[in-house]
């Protein structure tokens, strides 16, 4: 009987020790990196039918947890160059940037993390080459999160998240305003994540 009492107490300070190794190996800082497909809404109040083509785009993201459950998120790419059409033909190309800066809450789910996120997008379009419309160079908009952290080993896990960001510019002939074009893409992403 003694033997079984200072085996289980071995025991446990071995399965406790091995999970404060893990949660110490843990700290504050994760660092993403997803291949995303970005689906555009594609609506438009000019009339002209106008829509960028969808595309599979690279993302990397920084987020720093304040606790288990409380993280800030800055979602990071490079400038997208995009083809810009209306409803009869190709009017030429667009680049984009878009970072976002996510609030996010992770729930307590076992060894599965999800969470959810809210926060805004700031997005930067530039070397826009459409031939006679000019577009708003800046836009700002609400982003919404969804997304699960699943462990793989160690610190490493596999990230699968889908946003949804609204990104609006408006489109002018000269001084006229001819109205507003909103991209509002849907971003689905995987990747991996390293937790530090």
């Amino acid at each position: 009987m003694k033997k079984r009492i200072i085996a289980t107490a071995v025991l446990c300070t071995l399965v406790a020790g091995a999970a404060m190794a893990q949660q110490a190996k843990e700290g504050p800082w994760m660092v993403r990196a997803r291949a995303v497909h970005l689906e555009s809404a594609n609506g438009d109040t000019t009339g002209l039918g106008l829509g960028i083509d969808n595309k599979w785009i690279p993302e990397v993201d920084i987020s720093y947890f304040f606790n288990k459950n409380m993280a800030v998120e800055l979602v990071l790419t490079v400038p997208q160059k995009q083809t810009l059409s209306n409803s009869t033909a190709v009017m030429g190309t667009l680049k984009h940037l878009p970072p976002t800066l996510m609030a996010q809450y992770h729930f307590d789910a076992g060894s599965y993390k999800p969470y959810v996120g809210a926060g805004i997008n700031y997005t930067r379009f530039s070397s826009v080459n459409i031939g006679g419309p000019t577009l708003e160079k800046d836009s700002w908009g609400p982003a919404l999160q969804v997304g699960v952290d699943i462990p793989l080993t160690g610190n490493m896990y596999l990230n699968v998240d889908v946003k949804k960001v609204l990104i609006r510019t408006d489109v002018f002939a000269g001084a006229t305003n001819l109205g507003t074009f909103k991209i509002d893409p849907l971003l689905v992403g995987v990747g991996l994540g390293w937790r530090f």
